[in-house]
């Protein structure tokens, strides 16, 4: 395929890399952004794929905790400005407590929010805020003991990063440490068992790339991936995290002290994965002014 200058820039304001590397990473994997990305890590020309995840839309994160079962959902605006709106806090904390009672995204939509639908709902605050919205996640947890922490409150129980811990032992205190290193550290699974397979996979092969561009043999090579592996882990799954309260101790052997085992955990970032087109602060408040 055709190699654009907006595909180049795209895949510089990814990965860090220059504009020269970035053309010949596209060329080599015939403009597949994700291989691309991939193939400047092998040549160690990226700093990382540094805004691949990047929050790029607006709106709130809300959590719930009752009776052992926690559950976050997000709302997605155009604009901050609606996300520090009263009306748009009181509808994301609706839709929170709704969740409570159904399974996913699409049974919430249909549930009543005191006599309207979810959809209704959104639809009437669409056309009264004037603003594009979207009902897009929502998460839950279940356990013996369920915490919830929220990152960057504009209102108790809602920001812009919403986790949930569920445990077996421990307490309340320990369970909210948990929470906060969770927002911070943004692990991938809860331990190596949960992790999906495709992307150890992916990260092995990465890993095996770089390894051969230096030159080393095959078995010495092996015994780097086993290595470097394992550093993977430990920076992607929870229990095998340093702990950030702590950090001579790992997220599962701090829960072994406090008597703890932790369950499952829930971390949702409001506009985590979108990409929005970027605008200046001047048109974002000419925009949410109507001119």
């Amino acid at each position: 395929m055709a190699i654009t200058a907006a595909l180049g820039k795209e895949l510089r304001d990814k990965s860090g890399a220059g504009m020269m590397d970035a053309k010949k990473a596209l060329t080599e994997t015939d403009g597949d952004m994700e291989a691309a990305i991939d193939w400047l890590r092998t040549k160690g020309l990226a700093t990382a794929a540094k805004k691949s995840g990047r929050t790029a839309a607006e709106g709130l994160v809300a959590v719930v905790v009752k009776d052992g079962k926690g559950v976050a959902v997000e709302v997605n605006s155009e604009t901050d400005f609606v996300a520090k709106n009263g009306d748009f806090q009181a509808m994301v904390g609706k839709f929170a407590d709704a969740a409570l009672n159904v399974a996913d995204v699409e049974a919430l939509k249909a549930a009543d929010l005191g006599g309207k639908t979810g959809e209704q709902t959104l639809t009437e605050a669409i056309a009264t805020i004037g603003e594009n919205m979207s009902l897009r996640r929502m998460a839950s947890v279940e356990g013996e003991t369920v915490v919830s922490y929220v990152h960057n409150a504009v209102t108790p129980g809602m920001g812009k990063i919403g986790v949930l811990v569920a445990m077996t032992g421990g307490d309340e205190a320990f369970g909210k440490q948990v929470a906060m290193h969770i927002a911070a550290t943004n692990p991938a699974s809860l331990s190596e068992d949960d992790l999906d397979p495709a992307v150890v996979e992916k990260e092995k092969t990465v890993q095996m790339d770089i390894a051969r561009e230096s030159g080393k043999p095959e078995a010495v090579i092996e015994q780097m991936i086993v290595g470097r592996m394992k550093k993977f882990m430990a920076e992607v799954t929870l229990v095998n995290q340093q702990f950030v309260v702590n950090p001579d101790l790992t997220v599962g052997k701090a829960a072994e002290e406090a008597g703890a085992t932790i369950t499952g955990f829930v971390r949702l970032e409001v506009g985590e994965g979108i990409d929005k087109k970027e605008e200046d602060f001047a048109a974002e408040v000419a925009k949410a002014a109507g001119a």
